[in-house]
């Protein structure tokens, strides 16, 4: 699974690179209600239930890209060793699909004072990986690139998580979903948290 989700991620966004204001339109999270805003971009785009999915396959650049892949091969063929194929794609939508969530009642509120954007990328998706591999693996060590240290699974969820909610507060770094983000690992944690009592049992 891990593998189909890097061909269909790397094949969207070659699509992006010749389609990107068809595909941005219709694919990406869009907020409720854009129709009663005026907009300038050439597709009128308005919020559809399937962008809770198709928002994830969107990415806005090469380094996007390539950063969510490194992270969802990284952490995700992990899990889906430790899972089995089923449960992992199970989880990883779910995660995608909790961070569309949050993030639509983000980009929905501010849409109301006239700031209109589309959310797109798989970082739901990681960082609810991210928030499994610490809870599954919480002793086993990471070596960071920046600083070049090594640090314990467990550590490094509860410092980029907390990360991602001062900089979603205080609206630090501009055009990132840091709700997306958090509501990944939000719905995540929640359904680690019933798996624990009643396990999916399946691979």
């Amino acid at each position: 699974m891990v593998q189909a989700l890097l061909i269909i991620n790397v094949g969207m966004f070659l699509l992006e690179l010749s389609y990107a204001g068809q595909l941005i339109g219709a694919l990406a999270l869009w907020p409720l209600d854009t129709g009663a805003y005026s907009l300038s971009a050439a597709v009128q785009p308005h919020f559809g239930i399937w962008q809770l999915i198709t928002y994830s396959f969107l990415h806005g650049g090469v380094m996007h890209l390539l950063l969510n892949m490194y992270a969802l091969w990284l952490f995700g063929a992990r899990m889906e060793l430790y899972w089995g194929s089923r449960a992992f794609l199970l989880y990883y939508f779910i995660c995608v699909i909790g961070a569309g969530l949050v993030q639509l009642v983000v980009v929905s509120l501010t849409a109301k004072q006239g700031m209109i954007y589309p959310t797109i990328g798989a970082s739901g998706g990681v960082f609810g990986l991210l928030l499994a591999f610490g809870m599954s693996f919480p002793n086993e060590r990471l070596l960071l690139i920046f600083p070049p240290i090594a640090l314990k699974a467990k550590w490094f969820v509860l410092i980029f998580g907390g990360i991602e909610l001062w900089a979603g507060v205080t609206s630090t770094e501009a055009g990132v979903a840091h709700f997306a983000h958090l509501g990944g690992m939000l719905f995540g944690f929640v359904l680690l948290r019933y798996w624990q009592r009643y396990p999916p049992g399946y691979t």
